[in-house]
């Protein structure tokens, strides 16, 4: 069995073993299975801590920051957008890009396209479903529009939706709106909600005699709020509903499979929480919908029960969606339960500091079934944009300007390569704004 330090090597690409093969190594080999096996074997030896207590081991986290190639001088709080991929990632991108312009109708058509039925089925088995019911597509807002424009409708149909949801969805719905006729209803809810109940509740009182679809976030971009998504499928399927779900910041965010859930459409991106190349996210369709939903880009009426119609976009890279399986060995290597309570230790070490201030407003619930690594802080009398500037002028902080029509403030989102003294950093800024505001 390899020792902690050769696991920790292995996972930040320090030693030969199979990751930094030549570009012409592409299939899988002996090599980079001894290198799976490392990854899992070393996890046996932290097995005997719980998640909660790993969570404040510095040793084990400083290790795994290791894997990374982020650049230092700055402190990047805006993990939510787009995560950055850690070294192995990166390297079986850059091997398979290399490979595919040999020859490309031959290295990246015929050899490595076809190995996105690998990478199928580890995220199938990762998410709890079938095969059949993957489709590996560019991002989160491809997967759920697939489903958003592909779901037969008739005028005067209502989407059932919040107006907290992402934006681009958001557009899709109004777009769809103004071409054909139906009804978007937008719902608000307080921030954060005073329980999980409250959301559930909240769109039972809200579905009226004309809703067809009901669309909802798994954990919102906004402020991180995770809904209680098995409870309103359960609602959503009494009333006869479709249910699209964006788990755009929930997959390898926080432990969860298909079944926790219990969804028919389920949309995320991969380059979020996952580590996955740019442009990687997955699309799950129940089986037994999937003939009913139209792609995105047209195919034949052979695949109209095959998941794959949902990927016929053309050419595109075989390199982004191949190295996402050693963004899922990474994932796994850590383990699903751990990083959620690290993300949430981070995120727990600044709300703590800031929360006894009067003038700060979590907007975040710190109730760990309603959030994890994402938290919304406010600043009264101070507007989102001037807290970004000042961040980053003062400290060259990342952090995200959040300005809904019901509440404003500045979204923090660290990762598993975030040290402690960074968020202390930020809590100390923000703690200096509160009593001192913004020099002008």
């Amino acid at each position: 069995m390899p020792s902690r330090r050769q696991f920790f090597h292995a996972i930040s690409g320090t030693v030969g073993i199979g990751m930094l093969a030549p570009a012409s190594a592409v299939l899988p080999s002996p090599l980079r299975d001894d290198w799976m096996r490392t990854l899992a074997d070393a996890a046996a030896h932290v097995t005997g801590t719980s998640a909660k207590d790993l969570a404040r081991d510095e040793d084990f986290w400083r290790e795994i920051r290791h894997a990374f190639t982020i650049d230092r001088t700055l402190i990047n709080l805006n993990n939510g957008g787009v995560s950055p991929s850690p070294r192995v990632v990166q390297d079986a991108m850059a091997r398979y890009l290399s490979f595919s312009n040999e020859a490309p109708a031959y290295s990246m058509w015929q050899v490595l396209e076809p190995q996105i039925e690998s990478v199928r089925r580890q995220l199938a088995r990762s998410f709890g479903c079938d095969p059949e019911e993957m489709a590996i597509t560019r991002n989160a807002s491809e997967a759920l529009e697939i489903c958003q424009l592909g779901i037969e409708m008739e005028p005067g149909d209502e989407v059932l939706t919040t107006n907290q949801d992402y934006g681009r969805m958001l557009t899709t719905w109004d777009q769809r709106a103004r071409r054909e006729g139906i009804v978007v209803k937008k719902v608000s809810f307080p921030v954060p909600p005073p329980s999980p109940r409250y959301l559930v509740d909240m769109f039972e009182r809200a579905i009226g005699p004309r809703t067809r679809v009901l669309h909802l976030c798994h954990m919102t971009n906004l402020t991180g709020q995770i809904f209680p998504v098995r409870d309103i499928m359960r609602l959503a399927r009494s009333r006869g509903l479709e249910v699209i779900v964006d788990g755009a910041h929930a997959y390898a965010h926080f432990p969860f499979q298909r079944d926790d859930l219990d969804v028919d459409f389920y949309g995320t991106s991969l380059h979020k929480w996952l580590l996955a190349p740019h442009g990687t996210g997955f699309l799950y369709v129940r089986r037994e919908k999937i003939e009913r939903v139209w792609p995105l880009m047209a195919a034949p009426p052979s695949m109209d029960a095959d998941i794959r119609k949902f990927e016929e976009i053309g050419t595109h890279p075989a390199a982004n969606h191949n190295a996402i399986a050693e963004a899922l060995s990474f994932h796994e290597g850590i383990g699903a339960e751990r990083k959620a309570e690290r993300l949430r230790y981070l995120r727990e070490r600044w709300m703590t500091r800031l929360e006894t201030d009067r003038r700060v407003r979590l907007l975040t619930s710190r109730d760990p079934a309603q959030s994890c690594a994402i938290g919304t802080v406010a600043i009264d009398g101070i507007e989102p944009g001037a807290i970004v500037e000042h961040l980053w002028k003062t400290h060259r902080i990342i952090v995200t300007p959040i300005v809904h029509a019901e509440y404003r403030g500045v979204r923090v989102t660290p990762n598993v390569y975030t040290t402690p003294e960074e968020v202390d950093t930020f809590a100390g800024a923000m703690e200096d704004m509160a009593r001192n505001g913004v020099p002008v």
